[in-house]
């Protein structure tokens, strides 16, 4: 059994970019960073940012474009794709990206109205905002991790 998933909680790093595919299916790229912090065998407060490339399709992508803009927080699920290509140069070059099979948005900021988030990807097809399914989402506390390699039982 394969399993290709993907779910990432972060802001965007840039506006969404809205291209059309040759079909007329809209199709939006865009950029979230998310990080990670825990502590290092010395007591400090570490941080690590990772970056990753975001692709929607279809309806979510025009909801995605109209809604999300650099700095808005969403919950991406989708699964990871890359693709291989050689470039004008000759040289091989790849892209790996998350292919969004479901986007829900983040509070809103800069004191709109809203502070729950929405889950669009349920009602990609219906165009009435406000049938949209809206739930309220908790802060997500992680436990600091202290890993010490000593303690690995294998």
């Amino acid at each position: 059994m394969n399993l290709n998933k993907a779910f990432i909680i972060g802001n965007l790093t840039r506006d969404p970019e809205m291209k059309t595919l040759p079909s007329g299916t809209p199709v939006v790229s865009f950029g979230v960073a998310t990080n990670r912090v825990w502590k290092n065998q010395s007591g400090e407060k570490q941080q690590e940012v990772q970056f990753h490339n975001i692709v929607v399709f279809g309806r979510q992508a025009e909801v995605a474009n109209q809604y999300l803009k650099k700095g808005s927080s969403a919950l991406i699920e989708g699964r990871i794709q890359t693709s291989h290509w050689e470039a004008q140069d000759g040289t091989k070059r790849s892209k790996t990206e998350i292919v969004a099979e479901r986007i829900q948005l983040g509070p809103r900021r800069n004191g709109q109205n809203s502070s729950s988030p929405t889950d669009f990807s349920k009602n990609a097809n219906n165009s009435n905002p406000s049938s949209q399914k809206t739930e309220s989402l908790d802060t997500i506390e992680y436990p600091e991790e202290n890993n010490d390699p000593d303690n690995i039982p294998f």
